[in-house]
């Protein structure tokens, strides 16, 4: 009789950027174990993950994943080179601009901003329109140039993930939706689509599902409520706008992003919605094309492709890592928001350490990291 292998076991549930990053983390833990992700559509990233514009920006999202995003950035400037076909991380600033009236939110992101980046700084409304010759100088009072920031690749980031994964022995399931799970002694069985599988810990990286996937393995959700977010590509007509920095608004009420030789634009909405696979709505389109159109020279009359995702998020908007504390060998990998992409790389190995090490690892100290801020009991 073969021996009994005595490796721990992990089931990744959700193949977009946190399961990948998670599952890559795990299954390189010196520890060794037996990685399985498993994802209920027939691609890794297929819902949030592959329709995100993202961008690294130090100065965005709640206080206690910011040192997830510092703490990434090391990764996203020398990936492993094995692993990447090419750079993560293409530099491209941010203009935030605000009218009349957003005088005091401009002063916070400046304020908030500076804590973090020095090289943060105000422009006057001709240097903004000098910067971005679209904008209407005569619609902005303040500006606020953010350097520093860049372009994600996020195809790259998660094929970096798969490859590594995979090149260590990772196992990867697609068309494997869990519809039950159930613990039992030291182990958990796990129905699946593609059948039955066993884990002695089950990581729930489920996005927009993860409290559903939590109800379906009898345990308490955490809160998380999915927030669709549209998106839409126009022409742009000036030859050198690939190399503009993206353009927001103070209140994220529309941003657009220069994409090669078009504009990634966005009303910035959030909108409450169930797990689903999102769509755009038309009435969001027209919103983002008035909004953009009063601010800026852009004059859009038609969109090229509109598409739309769910960022999903906790009440404190701090994403959810780490075991939950009534059923520990389950792990939660939630809540990533707006967030996800840009701090996959840390996040990943935070939440490899707290699950088979019990503790961030040393080199945490010098990114003032509060994992009890990400911790699931925070939000029973």
């Amino acid at each position: 009789m073969a021996p009994t292998s005595t490796r721990t076991v992990i089931a990744v549930v959700g193949g977009g950027i946190a399961g990948a990053s998670a599952a890559y983390a795990l299954v390189r833990h010196p520890s060794g174990p037996e990685v399985l992700l498993l994802e209920a559509e027939g691609q890794l990233g297929h819902h949030t993950t592959g329709r995100s514009a993202a961008q690294y920006i130090e100065n965005y999202g709640a206080a206690a994943i910011r040192p997830l995003t510092r703490a990434s950035l090391d990764f996203f400037q020398h990936p492993p080179p094995d692993l990447c076909d090419g750079p993560l991380l293409s530099e491209q600033a941010i203009l935030t601009i605000g009218g009349p009236g957003q005088g005091d939110a401009i002063e916070r992101l400046l304020a908030a901003g500076r804590a973090l980046n020095p090289d943060i700084a105000e422009l006057s409304p001709a240097d903004a329109g000098r910067l971005v010759p679209l904008l209407r100088v005569d619609r902005i009072a303040r500006a606020v140039i953010e350097p520093g920031s860049s372009d994600i690749d996020v195809a790259g980031l998660l094929q970096c993930f798969v490859r590594g994964f995979r090149a260590a022995g990772g196992e990867i399931a697609t068309m494997a939706r869990v519809d039950a799970a159930s613990r039992s002694g030291d182990e958990w069985s796990l129905d699946t689509t593609a059948g039955q599988r066993r884990a002695d810990i089950v990581v729930n990286a489920a996005g927009a599902w993860g409290d559903v996937v939590a109800a379906r393995a009898g345990v308490a959700p955490v809160g998380l409520t999915p927030m669709r977010r549209t998106a839409f590509m126009v022409a742009s007509r000036w030859d050198d706008s690939c190399d503009w920095p993206m353009v927001a608004n103070v209140n994220l009420d529309w941003y657009l992003k220069p994409d090669g030789p078009q504009f990634l634009c966005s009303p910035g909405d959030e909108t409450p919605s169930e797990p689903m696979d999102a769509r755009p709505e038309e009435v969001d389109v027209a919103l983002a094309i008035d909004r953009i159109n009063q601010a800026t020279t852009l004059d859009i009359r038609s969109v090229r492709s509109s598409w739309a995702g769910l960022r999903t998020f906790v009440p404190d908007r701090a994403m959810v890592l780490g075991p939950d504390p009534d059923q520990p060998t389950f792990i939660w990998c939630v809540g990533q928001g707006g967030n996800g992409i840009q701090t996959a790389p840390a996040a990943g190995r935070l939440l490899a350490q707290l699950t088979l090490d019990g503790d961030p690892g040393p080199e945490w100290g010098g990114f003032d990291l509060d994992p009890a801020g990400l911790a699931p009991g925070r939000l029973r």
